[in-house]
């Protein structure tokens, strides 16, 4: 029996209560748990002087125990332990507070490595709470894991190296022999036991380069197989010598030269014979929608329909009216279709659709139902892909046996981790931006000028503009201190600084057709100030609204900072972001500067990368993908090749993965892609 396969439950230590918080995590036997990697780790290889080390700032260092001083009771139910050690050169306390089992069992004379933060000035220095163990037998590197409530680092560290014992008897490995020599990789094993029990950094590179290597390669294997099975499929067939001229010469606006070669690329696409299977990705206002209106347009001029698929009623009714501004000049009346149609409306409608009268459908998750019936489906194009769930976008494509797809997104992604995430699409970017918009203007500010913000905001509602104001929360939190919570924000607003305004709410907690309704307020200018959550984030185009305030500007990525931005500047009126913090921390400092720098979704993109990586890059939505674990690898160009020339390698010489020696590397793409969906294995 092999215990890394049992249920985690069984692993000693672990009781119940533990198995059901892994199993949140996604956590169930002790193999799956060598594969929760530490986030980071506490070098005790290099440990400083007291006298040398800076207040404030986490240090390791070597000390001696002293003294233990007697245990203090403050008052009821705290308890403080003080313990006088010296580096040889300076003595200072540790300090524990209700944690009587570390100062139990430190020991006069003996050594041990203290880490944390230091405070104190000449007379005395100390170390409070630190994390402490023995010189003796200590480890130089400590992992430290990301965690959930009731499971700290030390509880997985303990839990891990148990299951690590079952390597001994049953070691793993998932690579071929060729592609280890040759990629120069130690064995999977070997990487499991370093990078959870490092003993020195160039082993912890060595299996961190392993394991980043495997998981990209499990990717690129996984996309390509996808890839393949769509190339070996029969699409729609469309003419090339198809003319949509007319289209963009009723234009009432030139075509940028992005969204120009993005139509020739598009069309080229849909005139061969697999399904095109294409990510259009383009910033907010780089004009996605009028290269999806042409795409129709040729599907039309072909004999077939159009699906366009939106995530809420209230931007499928957004998207409806910009393509009929766009179609109606050449003779196509697009037909909109959601839950709310009303029933005399949709029988009519579901009839056009059936009889192939309907070219373009423009829709929400109504558009897949069963009694939909299409004359000929040829193009599906999802907006926001994201915003859907795989199964969602499987039930259309299945309406038209092999239809060309086109995803739209305005998710700005490094060019890198679109080549990863997105491997079994083929990638459209349209980086310009089309005359006339005027670049944002981004200001980083301390909550003490928060009074003048309003000032500014009012003079712009008082022109017959509007406004948005975020929030980080819903509601009041103990836990996070001046967080401004929307629902009291809004109230204080709409009695106070904004009393003679309209004021509206708009957060995550309230239903779809609240949602919807408070948007349609917003978008009709029955509304002047729209105090939101991030609910915001993607949602319904109102070109008047010109300025959003972020408060606690500091608790966003520079992505999702990027997104909220983009809610303005939609009109040809100036437009600002005012980002709201008091954080002193650098990392927040330095995002709130790229931010306020530069408006090129592209560029704040591969920053947000770099100082967050792609785990926190994506959340936990990840675009309908499996997440990456060892991602800080993936912004590394020169490993992404690598792995995509090994992935060709094997593929070139077994497309299926269904050699006796490629069995272990198949089970591990076939797991990895298990539960995706439309973008799934089997």
């Amino acid at each position: 029996m092999n215990e890394l396969y049992q249920p985690i439950e069984t692993l000693a230590g672990v009781g119940e209560k533990r198995a059901a918080k892994y199993h949140k995590m996604g956590i169930h036997t002790p193999y799956d748990l060598l594969f929760h990697f530490p986030r980071t780790y506490i070098d005790y290889t290099a440990p400083v002087m007291v006298a040398d080390a800076e207040n404030g700032l986490p240090v390791a260092v070597r000390c001696t125990v002293l003294q233990k001083l007697s245990p203090a009771f403050p008052r009821r139910g705290f308890s403080l332990y003080r313990v006088v050690v010296t580096d040889g050169a300076t003595d200072f306390l540790l300090v524990f507070y209700n944690t009587p089992y570390t100062y139990q069992a430190m020991k006069p004379g003996e050594e041990y490595f203290a880490y944390g933060k230091l405070t104190g000035g000449f007379l005395r220095r100390e170390m409070q709470s630190p994390q402490v163990q023995r010189v003796q037998n200590a480890m130089l590197l400590q992992p430290v894991y990301p965690q959930t409530t009731g499971l700290t680092s030390a509880m997985m560290r303990t839990n891990i190296q148990k299951s690590l014992t079952f390597l001994d008897a049953a070691p793993v490995e998932t690579l071929p022999e060729a592609i280890r020599s040759g990629y120069h990789l130690v064995g999977l094993t070997a990487a499991l036991r370093a990078v959870h029990r490092p003993e020195t950094k160039q082993q912890l590179d060595e299996a961190r380069h392993r394991l980043a290597f495997e998981e990209l390669l499990l990717f690129q294997l996984g996309t390509l197989m996808l890839k393949h099975r769509t190339n070996i499929q029969h699409a729609a067939p469309m003419s090339a010598a198809t003319d949509i001229s007319d289209f963009t010469a009723a234009l009432p606006f030139p075509l940028t030269g992005a969204q120009a070669k993005a139509i020739r690329t598009i069309c080229k696409d849909l005139t061969a014979e697999a399904p095109m299977n294409r990510l259009l990705q383009g910033d907010v206002g780089s004009g996605k929608t009028v290269v999806a209106a042409a795409a129709s347009v040729f599907a039309a001029k072909n004999g077939y329909q159009t699906v366009l698929m939106a995530p809420t009623e209230i931007l499928a009714q957004q998207h409806l009216q910009t393509m009929t501004d766009f179609l109606a000049p050449v003779g196509i009346e697009p037909v909109l279709l959601t839950g709310s149609t009303k029933a005399k409306e949709k029988r009519a409608i579901k009839k056009q659709i059936a009889d192939g009268t309907a070219q373009v459908i423009v829709g929400t998750h109504a558009v897949i139902q069963k009694d939909i019936e299409f004359a000929s489906l040829g193009l599906v194009i999802t907006d926001e892909q994201h915003r859907f769930g795989v199964a969602q976008r499987a039930a259309l494509a299945e309406k038209g046996g092999f239809p060309h797809k086109l995803v739209m997104s305005a998710t700005p992604i490094p060019r890198t981790l679109a080549l990863i995430v997105y491997g079994d699409l083929d990638i459209t970017i349209l980086d310009e931006m089309p005359k006339g918009r005027l670049p944002i203007r981004t200001f980083a500010v301390t909550g003490g000028y928060r009074e003048r913000a309003y000032t500014f905001i009012k003079e712009h509602l008082d022109a017959g503009e509007q406004a948005y104001l975020v929030c980080a929360m819903i509601e009041e939190s103990d836990t996070l201190e001046n967080v401004q919570a929307a629902e009291t924000y809004a109230e204080e607003l709409e009695n106070g600084a904004f009393a003679e305004y309209r004021v509206g709410l708009l957060h995550g907690k309230m239903k779809p057709q609240e949602k919807e309704a408070v948007m349609a307020a917003m978008k009709a200018h029955e509304i002047d100030l729209l105090v939101c959550t991030t609910v915001v984030e993607v949602g319904v185009d109102v070109p008047n609204a010109t300025i959003i305030l972020i408060e606690n500007a500091d608790r966003f990525g520079l992505a999702q900072l990027h997104q909220l931005r983009g809610r303005v500047g939609r009109g040809s009126v100036q437009s600002y972001c005012i980002l709201v913090t008091d954080s002193r921390r650098e990392d927040a400092r330095e995002r709130l500067k790229i931010m306020s720098r530069t408006v090129n979704g592209f560029a704040i993109a591969e920053e947000d990368l770099r100082l967050r990586g792609p785990g926190d890059f994506f959340g936990h939505a990840q675009h309908g993908m499996p997440p990456l674990m060892q991602a800080a690898f993936c912004s590394n160009m020169p490993l992404v090749s690598e792995t995509q020339m090994a992935a060709k390698q094997l593929l070139d010489a077994d497309p299926e993965l269904e050699s006796p020696a490629l069995q272990p590397l198949r089970t591990a793409v076939l797991q990895l892609f298990a539960k995706n969906g439309e973008n799934g294995l089997n």
